[in-house]
């Protein structure tokens, strides 16, 4: 070959080297730092995950590409965002009903923000049942959630005791419990090849108060499968809560959700259901008075302590405060009445949702809900469900604020924890909100403890539009 030619040949392989190193380590380090979008670009993301892809990445979103058409709805609007209010009562399944919002990647979810404003507004009172001093609250209550909703977030530290400094806090309420769940059979480690090197991933756990960016500490694999699962190792690991970067993600997603158990009527809600610019839908979740009071006094020993005694003695303690249950079915009547009457300030915008169904139909009532809220049903809210409905009926006896349950079994397992008298006096001051909501009354303790009979009748409650 001639001198000349293999000159240029030699040359031409290191160019060609040098050339193939540089295309590989820019590949190599944008896989570093942003991993799964890298793979969505080039046609690689994992099947089963979520990952979050910019158009310019995917020419399909996450939510689609991922749920099947049973799960879609075809009304979807992704223009525009939805924001959603769970409605409810202290012990009425609230937390796992935020949940099923909390698991969807395009939901920001909040856990009882207005627990700041109570506390700031109203200390030491629990729950007051004084119409003024409930009402002290209402107005900051609905100008806090209306900042929360445009991802105001800065507005709930007036609230923050201490007051956040560079607006950072670590006395966020439950802080813990906005974020996104993973089973460990979600967040185990894979691998892949790439280039001739194997690279291991860990699932994209959705951004929220306990994952990246909120949570700015380096966390390994195993220290973030276990921060997701533990609400006291999202503070401990991640530190104190930056509530720009809280912002910034808020404003990030397509929705945000919010549970609040410190508004008692959907009435108080009026003047922001009404306001065009929220688009504000609320959830008002019910549960029969004899399964709260049974959960309460299981939960709460010290405010409930005299009920504890009275079914433990048979004799009903002559201070004892039966306002506690009596304010629940007052406020609960009031409100589902305003909802089933169908006014048109709520037409399209109010859902009633009865705890029982969804403990013994998950999934369906899920599929209602979603389509309610106009929402697609993302595939993680599903495989959720499925892993947090089949618990044990045990585990919740000693984990109260858990999510995992045994969810038919928990539907009316307040049957075996009242004694006759007490269901007997709930039911007599809660009857006219026992038959609107389709409760059955007892009238005998072979009744009570006959658990092959329910107590709930087969109601069908729909939204209006």
């Amino acid at each position: 070959m001639h001198p000349i030619i293999m000159q240029c040949s030699w040359k031409s392989m290191v160019l060609l080297a040098l050339a193939s190193i540089a295309i590989q380590y820019t590949a190599i380090r944008t896989f570093s730092t942003n991993p799964l979008s890298f793979l969505c670009s080039v046609g690689l993301a994992p099947s089963g995950l979520t990952v979050n892809c910019s158009p310019k990445d995917c020419d399909r979103s996450p939510s689609n590409a991922n749920s099947s058409p049973s799960l879609s709805n075809p009304s979807y609007n992704v223009t525009k965002r939805t924001h959603i209010l769970i409605l409810a009562t202290t012990r009425s399944g609230s937390s796992f009903v935020g949940q099923l919002f909390n698991q969807h990647p395009e939901v920001f979810y909040l856990f009882e923000p207005l627990y700041h404003v109570q506390l700031a507004l109203l200390p030491r009172l629990a729950q007051s049942r004084n119409l003024a001093e409930r009402r002290v609250m209402l107005g900051a209550a609905r100008d806090l959630l209306r900042s929360l909703y445009h991802c105001n977030l800065h507005s709930l530290e007036s609230y923050i005791q201490p007051r956040p400094a560079r607006h950072s806090t670590d006395k966020l309420f439950r802080r813990g419990a906005s974020k996104r769940h993973e089973s460990a059979t979600f967040a185990s480690v894979f691998a892949i090849q790439f280039l001739s090197v194997t690279v291991f991933i860990c699932p994209v756990l959705g951004r929220s108060l306990c994952s990246p960016p909120v949570c700015e500490a380096p966390l390994g694999s195993k220290e973030q499968v276990l921060v997701l699962a533990d609400e006291g190792e999202c503070v401990r690991k991640c530190g104190p809560l930056n509530v720009s970067v809280a912002a910034e993600v808020c404003r990030a997603k397509r929705h945000a959700a919010i549970k609040t158990v410190r508004i008692p009527q959907v009435s108080d809600l009026r003047a922001l259901i009404e306001d065009p610019r929220l688009n504000l839908k609320v959830v008002q979740l019910v549960r029969d008075p004899r399964g709260i009071l049974a959960s309460r006094i299981e939960t709460f020993r010290d405010t409930y302590r005299l009920w504890r005694l009275w079914r433990a003695t048979g004799r009903r303690p002559h201070n004892l405060d039966l306002g506690q249950i009596n304010t629940v079915c007052e406020d609960f009547l009031r409100s589902v009445s305003v909802g089933l009457a169908r006014p048109t300030w709520l037409k399209g915008r109010y859902m009633l949702l009865r705890y029982e169904d969804l403990a013994r139909f998950p999934l369906q009532k899920t599929k209602e809900l979603y389509s309610f809220l106009g929402l697609v049903l993302d595939h993680n809210v599903v495989d959720w469900i499925i892993n947090n409905t089949r618990g044990s009926s045990g585990l919740s006896s000693w984990q109260k604020f858990t999510t995992v349950r045994d969810s038919a079994a928990n539907a009316e397992n307040w049957r075996v924890k009242l004694s006759f008298d007490m269901v007997v006096y709930t039911q007599t001051v809660c009857q006219p909100l026992l038959g609107l909501l389709g409760y059955k009354t007892i009238f005998h303790p072979r009744e009570l403890r006959n658990l092959s009979h329910s107590l709930v009748e087969d109601r069908t409650f729909l939204p209006f539009f």
